[in-house]
């Protein structure tokens, strides 16, 4: 799925932001599965009447209406799609699809392209899709359980710091014709990583109304780190 300012996933059917800590780009390697990873995509395999042959006509870029995205949202209990027209303005987002969460079978991080966000979404009945997200390492890790919202108090002290500087002073550069940096209001969302890591999220608004979403990873001691991919 393409163009996710909010990439999803959601434990406990609370909303947040996502994204990540952008590095150099890289070679995207090459593909051992031409088919499935360059010739088609989005990719869907499903036998008619399974899980995945259900899923929105509007994961398709080539279908989509101008100025029209789709969000993953991952929950305690559901695994979503919704579909969001940018052209509409403020007005809420399209719930296109929804499975339960038991209806999943894994959701695979694929080191095709090298470094990129693709992810494979396996279900019970066997039937899978191929999608790429904006966060393909998080996704998968919070369906492994291995990321686990945290508040505030549960940070080390440095980590709290940390957090009130980047709240202060979020260190993010746009385009004049964009708008300008507005003050963030909105607490921001955390995720403990299994070796101590703490991942922040912030939703700065800007002046033209919108909003980018802010990723950082911090150290137990407060150090901005990049994420491990536990895949690898």
């Amino acid at each position: 799925m393409l163009g996710i300012p909010r990439l999803i996933n959601i434990i406990g059917n609370i909303a947040a932001p996502s994204g990540q800590l952008v590095g150099e780009p890289g070679s995207p390697g090459k593909s051992q599965d031409p088919e499935n990873e360059v010739d088609d995509f989005p990719v869907m395999w499903a036998a008619e009447g399974t899980t995945a042959r259900t899923l929105p006509w509007q994961l398709d870029p080539a279908r989509q209406p101008k100025r029209y995205r789709t969000e993953v949202v991952l929950t305690d209990q559901r695994l979503l799609i919704l579909g969001v027209d940018a052209a509409a303005g403020l007005a809420p987002a399209d719930e296109l699809w929804q499975v339960p969460r038991a209806s999943v079978a894994a959701i695979e991080r694929l080191a095709y392209p090298q470094n990129g966000p693709d992810v494979r979404v396996r279900f019970t009945d066997g039937s899978w899709t191929r999608w790429k997200v904006g966060d393909g390492v998080k996704l998968a890790a919070s369906f492994r359980g291995e990321r686990k919202p945290v508040t505030e108090d549960a940070l080390t002290p440095q980590q709290q710091q940390r957090v009130a500087e980047l709240l202060a002073n979020p260190p993010l550069s746009v385009a004049r014709s964009v708008g300008r940096v507005l003050p963030v209001t909105e607490p921001p969302t955390l995720e403990l990583l299994p070796d101590g890591t703490v991942a922040v999220e912030l939703r700065v608004p800007l002046s033209n109304g919108t909003d980018q979403t802010l990723t950082r990873y911090l150290s137990p001691s407060g150090t901005d780190v990049l994420p491990k991919d536990p895949a690898k």
